[in-house]
């Protein structure tokens, strides 16, 4: 795990000034690559690397690197994790390399070297940002992993085009764009986090996983919008060398069709991935929560280890959010060597001021916080740690697809201009209202209901405005579904990926997990994930992202992942093999901490300074209105805005850090 930068600038620059600039922006990253720092500079061309040494500890892996034959110069974030294999392989070439260490950089270059860049990463299984520069064709390539387990950033700064794992490091670059793109402010509004390719500059992009960029020359053009895949703009190109509706439209020609030959073939595929995402020369160990996703992968872990795995888990003061209990009775019967960290809440909002230079970009998922909370605590004992991250997306865990299965099936057939009125008439009473007819009801022992009207209204708002499950899928996952009210001269949002064709065919659950991979898994999970871990210097691991179990979750059919109100079916009949079902059987839980109450209580006068009309408006870049009338409406109780609150809160943190 480390961190890469560089540009590519068509103007005659000075090695010095070049220098200058590329130490800059590296420098920039020493969270991610605390252990030793590189830099490659020619011809408009400079590569600067952070690296967190955890394959091959020696100066042979060191970077940026240059292949055998001097033609391609690397810098490489993130491990593979089948390079052994890959090394195995090329050994066996008409060429036989000669090995200077046993890094997977130095594999990854003989790779390339051979078969090129594309089939290259189609072999390899990892996680991975890459930026190679071809010093006899005179290109460069930048590369991102399937999933988007590792961050790329790519854009404009001037004339240069700019490169890194970071925005803090394209900061450095003295021509850098530092206003607010206004397109990707509405998109945060609705989301919480900011989607690939959009980041929260002009100009600037995150490379989309799966995703290779290549410029071909050093006059280029700069693009008025995202390039997308598929598409270039003179000697700039992007394409995919892994596509997940690919992988989907496989699994529905071939899929499995016995529930015992489905956890058969997932338990082995899975712990294939984990053995090989075990290899590290440095202390590994593993998050674990207590639930379905953390259990199973500490429990493969465990039984493929010769000693107690290092298991990890943070606990809270207030019993709603703490999964503490549960972590160490899972951890007691598989044996792990467990560490509990108790945090009160003071300690946890301890790190709210550390979140805009942590994260680069407005970020609003609050369990930010007990994610940073537990690597922190797991990089006291190692440098690794595996995580249970995908398993929700890939086998059905979220409860909006209950959501879908409990209301939607039973009204979606009625025609959208009944629903509408349907909508118009329950959101005719206020919240207050439908609070207080909820509250007679139930001193009358007529029904017993805790203040429905949020409920109602959401309701309410769904059959007014969804037409299909992409509609449904897309309100589940907005805050604020109106963003363009929020953005005072702002004409309308964006498409995301979101609005990308998904193959025909597919369950309607299906569709809506395939929108949670293809965009809240890398933008919000793994980036949440990522941004926290990298703040610690603490490599992460996801076996279930590994794309053979990627494309095995394919296969199953939906009746096999989720069944009535239980979800992630083969998991569950996989872990039930190692964990008893008692330890493991609970109503899910987010990772998450009690910020609304927070917001009323201690953080209020922080809240208060951010949120004033003035402090709002600033720069006209958000219309104060609606923004003050939900913060009015959660400190009177009435209504609870924690989530759109939040992530606020964390746009003007940001725009505080940058001023």
């Amino acid at each position: 795990m480390c961190g890469l930068a560089g540009f590519l600038d068509p103007t005659p620059l000075s090695n010095d000034a070049s220098g200058e600039r590329i130490r800059a922006m590296t420098a920039s990253l020493h969270r991610r690559g605390p252990d030793a720092e590189g830099h490659w500079l020619n011809d408009g061309i400079a590569l600067g690397h952070r690296r967190l040494a955890i394959i091959e500890l020696s100066e042979a892996g060191a970077q940026p690197m240059i292949s055998q034959d001097g033609r391609f110069v690397i810098a490489f974030n993130g491990e593979i994790y089948n390079h052994l294999e890959l090394r195995s392989i090329i050994e066996k070439s008409a060429a036989e390399p000669k090995w200077r260490g046993h890094s997977d950089t130095e594999t990854l270059l003989a790779c390339i070297a051979h078969w090129g860049i594309d089939e290259t990463l189609q072999r390899a299984h990892g996680m991975f940002a890459i930026a190679v520069w071809d010093t006899q064709r005179k290109n460069l390539i930048l590369a991102r992993d399937r999933m988007g387990e590792k961050p790329l950033y790519w854009g404009f700064a001037g004339r240069a085009l700019v490169f890194a794992s970071e925005l803090k490091a394209l900061r450095k670059h003295p021509d850098f764009p530092r206003q607010v793109c206004r397109e990707a402010l509405a998109q945060y509004m609705r989301f919480g986090y900011i989607p690939s390719p959009r980041s929260i500059h002009p100009n600037i992009y995150k490379l989309e996983p799966g995703s290779i960029l290549e410029v071909d020359s050093l006059s280029f053009s700069r693009p008025d919008r995202p390039l997308r895949p598929g598409e270039h703009l003179g000697p700039l190109r992007i394409r995919q060398y892994w596509s997940l509706n690919h992988t989907i439209e496989s699994g529905l020609q071939a899929p499995i069709l016995n529930e015992d030959d489905a956890a058969f073939e997932l338990s082995e595929t899975l712990e294939n991935a984990i053995v090989q995402q075990m290899i590290s020369d440095v202390p590994l160990g593993a998050f674990l929560s207590g639930g379905i996703d953390s259990s199973l992968i500490v429990a493969l872990m465990q039984k493929r280890a010769s000693q107690p795995i290092k298991t990890f888990t943070i606990g809270f003061d207030d019993s709603r959010f703490n999964e503490a209990p549960y972590a160490a009775a899972v951890a007691r019967h598989l044996g792990t060597e467990h560490t509990e960290i108790l945090v009160t809440d003071a300690e946890a909002r301890e790190v709210i001021p550390s979140l805009p230079e942590f994260y680069d970009e407005p970020f609003g998922d609050s369990s930010q916080i007990p994610t940073h909370l537990v690597c922190r605590a797991a990089r006291t004992r190692v440098t690794v740690a595996l995580s249970g991250d995908g398993g929700d997306e890939l086998f059905g865990g979220y409860n909006r697809y209950f959501w879908h299965r409990k209301v939607w099936r039973r009204f979606d057939w009625i025609p959208f201009p009944l629903r509408q009125a349907l909508g118009r008439a329950l959101s005719f009473p206020s919240v207050d209202a439908w609070n207080h007819s909820a509250e007679l009801m139930g001193k009358a022992g007529v029904i017993s209901i805790s203040r429905p009207g949020d409920k109602v209204h959401k309701l309410a708002s769904r059959f007014m405005h969804v037409r299909t499950i992409d509609d449904l899928y897309k309100s589940l996952v907005s805050e604020w579904e109106q963003p363009k009210a929020l953005i005072p001269h702002f004409a309308g949002e964006p498409p995301s990926m979101l609005s990308d064709p998904l193959p025909g065919g597919m369950h309607p659950l299906a569709r809506m997990m395939a929108q949670d991979i293809r965009s809240y898994l890398p933008d919000d999970i793994l980036c949440k994930v990522d941004r926290a871990a990298m703040g610690v210097s603490l490599e992460t691991r996801v076996p279930f992202l590994d794309p053979r179990v990627v494309a095995l979750s394919a296969r199953i059919p939906m009746r096999m992942k989720i069944q009535g109100n239980i979800g992630k079916l083969p998991l569950r009949n996989i872990l039930y093999k190692h964990v008893p079902r008692e330890l493991i059987e609970r109503p899910k839980a987010g990772f998450g901490i009690p910020v609304g109450t927070w917001l009323r209580g201690p953080l209020r006068s922080w809240a208060e300074d951010l949120l004033t009309p003035a402090a709002l408006a600033n720069d006209e870049l958000l219309n104060p209105a609606p923004i003050r009338k939900a913060w009015a409406e959660h400190l009177s109780g009435n209504r609870d805005w924690t989530p759109r609150l939040w992530m606020i809160l964390m746009l003007q943190s940001w725009r505080q850090h940058e001023a």
